[in-house]
């Protein structure tokens, strides 16, 4: 397993993450994911304290709670719910976040979180004191970095240009590549990208699946998703599946930190960890890759002209 630097902070992630998301409630099954993927050299944990109303927190914070200090462990802010009550709201309050970090620590089982990410964002947010309030639980030692997860060029820009983020959290695959537009000024500011989606859905590691009458992938055709899993097969060999060949293709760029896909199966997690035993695309696989579907960019939430 490689490592990668998160942004300009001193944390490096494993380039191939979990995204915890995806391993349900049921703590024993879930716990042998998380220890499986942890023994097969994983060590960067994404959760989100929405995720199954704190839940999902406590089993990371559970299977960790003796290893602690050898895993990066980051979870999100920002999605106000009631605990038994469906659905949640939007509040980036420091108020709020104040009161969310300490059930996540506590949900955790540990005194820091190593990544601290605000679970969204708008223009309308109190920009200001969202960032003063991180820095306080930085020098607080609450947290050990902060970032943001966001789809939104104009939220991204406006904390690139007055936080001490390190990252930024994107969907991002071969389907979607959106951020590509924006890597050389997150580059340029330090800035890493955790790459969240990066096999789309299945789509990138199972060929033979299809999108069914009136579903999209992004602003993806059917065709045009057919065509892109064409090329990518035509690039899968005997030591690398079209699984282990997306997420190479995400971690492609060095602004990309870490990929997080997640995984509710033994045999998904090992295929996602034998991506990172396998070559980095070539020139000529990456221009194939990149020549077989149109570069799509963000179409609404861009900044002004």
């Amino acid at each position: 397993m490689q490592f990668r630097k998160l942004g300009r902070s001193d944390i490096q992630v494993s380039e191939i993450g979990f995204g915890c998301m995806s391993i349900g409630t049921d703590e024993a099954l879930a716990t042998n994911l998380l220890h499986f993927a942890f023994d097969h050299g994983v060590r960067f944990f994404d959760t989100a304290d929405l995720y199954d109303q704190g839940r999902n927190e406590e089993i990371v914070g559970a299977a960790f709670a003796n290893r602690r200090h050898e895993v990066v462990i980051a979870t999100k802010v920002g999605n106000r719910f009631e605990p038994g009550t469906p659905g949640w709201t939007w509040d980036p309050s420091p108020k709020y976040i104040r009161e969310a970090i300490d059930r996540s620590l506590r949900r955790l089982r540990t005194d820091y979180i190593d990544l601290y990410q605000l679970h969204g964002g708008t223009m309308q947010d109190p920009f200001e004191d969202i960032v003063e309030t991180m820095e306080r639980l930085k020098e607080a030692g609450k947290i050990r970095a902060y970032g943001i997860s966001s789809i939104r060029p104009n939220v991204i820009l406006r904390y690139l240009g007055g936080s001490n983020m390190d990252s930024i959290m994107m969907q991002y695959s071969l389907l979607d590549r959106r951020p590509e537009e924006w890597f050389p000024k997150l580059a340029e500011h330090g800035v890493s990208v955790i790459a969240r989606g990066p096999v789309a859905r299945g789509l990138l590691s199972n060929l033979e699946k299809r999108l069914t009458d009136g579903e999209t992938y992004v602003d993806r055709t059917a065709e045009e998703i057919s065509v892109a899993q064409k090329v990518l097969s035509e690039l899968v060999t005997p030591a690398r599946t079209a699984g282990q060949t997306s997420l190479r293709y995400a971690l492609h760029a060095d602004v990309v930190a870490s990929v997080i896909p997640g995984a509710s199966k033994m045999s998904q997690i090992s295929e996602n960890i034998g991506a990172a035993n396998v070559a980095a695309l070539t020139p000529e696989e990456m221009n194939r890759l990149r020549q077989s579907i149109r570069q799509n960019v963000y179409t609404e939430h861009r900044p002004n002209a």
